[in-house]
């Protein structure tokens, strides 16, 4: 009987200390939507059980706003609520001024950035506010992943957040390589529809013509960039085909750009012309 006892104390204290690790865990939410976006708190709301959650998002809209940082004009921070605050600012401005200001004397163990209104595959990471929130957090040395749910309407976040918190406990148990984020994208289908996830490279979008030009009630023309419906090269393994064929894509992104099969070749070319 004694023994028994011992064994059940002892499995009370183990489960303690895991549920603890995990409640001292800080994880760092942001995204490009703004802070009234229902993928954002949905994301923040699937991740509380994994630790404790800071929302750190911009007060409005800025999506493809890329890896953009406000450096001529200061930036207001709103407490909405606990752990939760908007900044008028861009992605990479919410990421910097967690980190550096808000959480400077707690900084988050991992940052994730989403849920997007919108896939982010292929060239579209250039332009991803999402993607660039977890660009930052990767420069300021912390694990970060990038959530997006492939789709204009009809958003189905559950399946979305499923597969971020999955992906989440991966990397709080597996970590990344220093300079690397992962970029996720989720179809837009019900979990059983699902065929299951693709590690992938970085595809290839196919742009047609993104400017459309109109008259304004004055006579002066005005554009609106991103105009026709975009389409994609078919690249074995690529995240565009991933996604297309109704699987989850998890694509590495590196920060250093260098294309290292050119290096060499430039090197002889262009110092010994």
């Amino acid at each position: 009987m004694y023994h028994v006892s011992c064994i059940i104390l002892l499995l009370y204290v183990a489960v303690y200390l895991w549920l603890n690790s995990y409640m001292s865990v800080g994880i760092l939410i942001s995204n490009d939507d703004g802070i009234n976006s229902e993928g954002l708190h949905v994301l923040a709301d699937s991740l509380k059980t994994l630790g404790e959650v800071f929302v750190v998002a911009p007060d409005r809209e800025q999506s493809a706003a890329s890896h953009a940082l406000s450096l001529h004009r200061p930036l207001r921070i709103d407490e909405i609520s606990a752990n939760i605050y908007s900044v008028d600012g861009t992605p990479t401005d919410c990421i910097n001024v967690a980190v550096n200001g808000l959480l400077k004397d707690k900084k988050p163990n991992i940052i994730v950035s989403g849920i997007n209104k919108g896939e982010n595959l292929g060239d579209d990471i250039t332009y991803s506010g999402t993607v660039s929130a977890a660009m930052e957090g990767t420069l300021l040395g912390i694990p970060s992943v990038a959530i997006s749910l492939a789709s204009k309407e009809n958003f189905l976040f559950d399946t979305a957040s499923y597969y971020a918190q999955l992906v989440t406990k991966y990397v709080m148990l597996n970590r990344l390589p220093v300079g690397t984020l992962l970029n996720v994208n989720v179809p837009n289908l019900a979990r059983d529809e699902i065929r299951g996830i693709k590690v992938t490279k970085q595809g290839k979008r196919v742009y047609g013509e993104p400017i459309v030009e109109k008259i304004d009630p004055r006579g002066r023309k005005y554009y609106w960039i991103g105009g026709n419906e975009l389409r994609f090269l078919s690249i074995e393994d690529s995240d565009l085909v991933a996604v297309n064929e109704g699987f989850v894509s998890v694509t590495p992104i590196k920060l250093d750009l260098t294309d290292n099969e050119f290096l060499e070749n430039l090197t002889k070319s262009l110092l010994h012309a």
